[in-house]
């Protein structure tokens, strides 16, 4: 005879994962209309998978046309990020169960760059900022190096933070300048000037101070904090920008 512990176990241990799940997606086609839709999506999803998984459910069993970007899906070449629940995230690294499935979620493209198609916008205004950075080591010596350019693990920790970015543009597509002015360079940009202007071993920090000197670079930033709170790394982005702003004050980096 079925005792009731055992039957609870056994009742549990059958019982299915999945919840259903309304994900609520902005969609845009140029081809078909100037204007944006919502549209709605019902899935059967386990909630420990991540909203990534849903938006793959969708394109292979429902809608083939839904456009987003994705690569690695483990939080590392940053392609997918968009806007969830209205905050930058990679859709990679944010699970069902985390943001509120019981609701629908929303899911739209990142702000502050044109949309070219439902979750895909042109990165080239965000690419072009961080190639204006010289985001590379710069040596002014003449002379062959026949050695590795050594350096302490204290001058190394100065520029560490900064060297975790991704570039999936989750900070600068968070940032209410940016949004306004496409012209500023943006947090991003910012980060990674920050990561060799910092580099002992780097002979162009004041070229890269210079250049973000500009109107359009730093000295827009207003502390807001998006940036930071908008990091899948972690970065703390406001921190690094502050840092250069300083250095601009006192050149000493």
């Amino acid at each position: 005879m079925a005792t009731p512990v055992l039957d609870k176990v056994e009742a549990e241990s059958t019982a299915s994962p999945y919840i259903t799940v309304t994900f609520r997606i902005r969609r845009f086609n140029p081809e078909v209309s100037a204007e944006t839709t919502w549209e709605d999506f019902q899935l059967e999803i386990d909630p420990k998978e991540r909203v990534l998984d849903g938006l793959h459910k969708i394109k292979w069993d429902l809608d083939g046309t839904l456009t987003f970007r994705r690569s690695c899906a483990h939080g590392i070449c940053g392609s997918d990020a968009m806007r969830i629940n209205g905050k930058n995230r990679l859709a990679c690294k944010t699970l069902i169960k985390d943001i509120n499935p019981e609701k629908p979620i929303t899911v739209e493209a990142i702000k502050g760059l044109t949309v070219l198609k439902d979750l895909v916008v042109d990165m080239e205004p965000f690419f072009q900022a961080y190639r204006d950075v010289m985001p590379f080591l710069i040596s002014y010596d003449k002379n062959e190096p026949t050695r590795e350019r050594l350096q302490s693990p204290q001058d190394r920790e100065r520029f560490d933070d900064t060297t975790k970015c991704i570039l999936c543009a989750a900070c600068t597509s968070s940032c209410p300048v940016f949004w306004n002015d496409g012209q500023y360079f943006g947090p991003a940009a910012i980060v990674n000037a920050h990561r060799f202007i910092f580099d002992s071993r780097d002979d162009a920090g004041e070229q890269r101070l210079e250049i973000l000197n500009d109107k359009d670079g730093v000295w827009r930033c207003r502390t807001t904090f998006n940036c930071t709170d908008a990091c899948p790394r972690g970065i703390e982005v406001t921190k690094a920008i502050q840092e250069v702003k300083r250095a601009l004050i006192t050149r000493r980096f």
